[in-house]
């Protein structure tokens, strides 16, 4: 089973990755780790700042990467960013059949009410540099992006009120909670 875990930054993506590690034994495949091992070898000659050329160059890789999991019959959990929203047309159905993919995305509400918290923290599962460049009005667009391009391509995960989102994998249907 593959799990991809995407949406905009400061969602949480790493954090829930490392609760299904933790939870269920996944390994796990980082995609900002994934880019910047690409990016600082010279292999990629991109920056971090070039986000709409790092998912094109990034997708098919992770996309290889999570195929080769499936055919090996390895449980993978695959986060980070740079997952194009229509990432199902590249796959065939006994790949998909494999993968549940959850975007997480924080309403209007939430960021316009917990700012602060969020930015608070931002270094949960990671170290962060200098946040500066978080805004809340690029929070507002970015995760405005995501709830609109992800509506048909996998499970939305929407962070309205205190931030509380987990995932339960072995459970018939699988639960989804958020508060």
């Amino acid at each position: 089973m593959i799990i991809l875990i995407t949406g905009a930054t400061h969602t949480g993506k790493t954090l829930l990755a490392q609760k299904v590690v933790a939870r269920y034994g996944y390994s796990c495949l980082s995609v900002d780790l994934l880019k910047m091992g690409l990016i600082r070898s010279g292999v990629a000659l991109l920056t971090p700042e070039d986000d709409a050329r790092l998912e094109v160059f990034l997708w098919p890789i992770v996309r290889e990467i999570m195929k080769t999991a499936i055919e090996n019959g390895q449980d993978l959990v695959v986060e980070g960013g740079y997952i194009p929203p229509d990432w199902k047309k590249d796959l065939a159905d006994d790949y998909l059949r494999e993968i549940r993919a959850f975007c997480l995305v924080m309403s209007r509400r939430h960021i316009e009410t917990h700012f602060a918290e969020i930015k608070k923290h931002a270094c949960a599962a990671e170290r962060r540099g200098d946040d500066a460049w978080c805004t809340k009005s690029l929070l507002l667009a970015e995760n405005a992006r995501y709830a609109a391009t992800w509506r048909e391509y996998g499970e939305r995960i929407l962070i309205d009120g205190d931030y509380a989102v987990d995932i339960a994998l072995r459970e018939e249907p699988p639960l989804l909670q958020s508060v």
